[in-house]
């Protein structure tokens, strides 16, 4: 009787172990879909969403999504950038702040670049930007285009369609990840980000 309960409790585990990483597999399958550029037209507002930063500078996946986003700033001047991330517990200054420094280093104008400096996730990245363009006069509707890595992509079309309910306005640009380890920690992390995301942020 003894074995006999030991086995089931054994086949119980392996049954939610392989439900668990099934469940996990889909999930990951959905992020690696929506890593793909998507720019039709001429979008007038650019959103750089945040990522650590350290005393001196971006971080490897931050600095990708920036200079991604220069260059396509340096071919569509008529292109204002809200630059999106507040300031970690363990960072030294805001995400966006050392983002508008980087931009405008690498030649973009300062009046080009939006600063907003309070938000913590992604789903506040998106609500402080849409209030950002709202008051500064930015027009969903004259296209909204959203840079990230390709694995943060699908996490924030979800998001952004959750603030604003304007998913027909948006745009995004897929920067690559460059650093191998950095992004390999992201795959594994950001199918469990996105449960998250869909069930909490709201």
């Amino acid at each position: 009787m003894k074995k006999l309960w030991k086995n089931r409790w054994l086949r119980a585990l392996f049954t939610l172990m392989l439900a668990g990483v099934l469940c996990y597999s889909a999930l990951l399958c959905v992020v690696l879909r929506g890593e793909y550029d998507q720019v039709e037209g001429e979008p007038k507002t650019m959103i750089v969403l945040g990522c650590q930063v350290h005393p001196w500078g971006p971080s490897v996946l931050l600095q990708d999504r920036l200079d991604t986003a220069i260059d396509y700033l340096v071919d569509h001047p008529e292109v204002t950038v809200i630059v999106s991330g507040g300031q970690g517990s363990d960072e030294h200054a805001s995400e966006a702040s050392v983002m508008r420094n980087y931009l405008v280093a690498a030649g973009i104008a300062e009046e080009r670049v939006l600063v907003e400096e309070d938000s913590h996730n992604t789903y506040q990245n998106m609500i402080y930007s849409a209030q950002m363009m709202q008051e500064q006069g930015l027009d969903p509707a004259d296209g909204v285009l959203v840079v990230s890595n390709g694995f943060h992509l699908t996490r924030a079309r979800m998001l952004w369609e959750r603030v604003t309910g304007q998913e027909e306005y948006l745009h995004t640009l897929a920067a690559p990840s460059s650093h191998t380890s950095s992004r390999i920690w992201m795959y594994i992390r950001e199918p469990l980000a996105l449960v998250k995301s869909f069930v909490i942020d709201r």
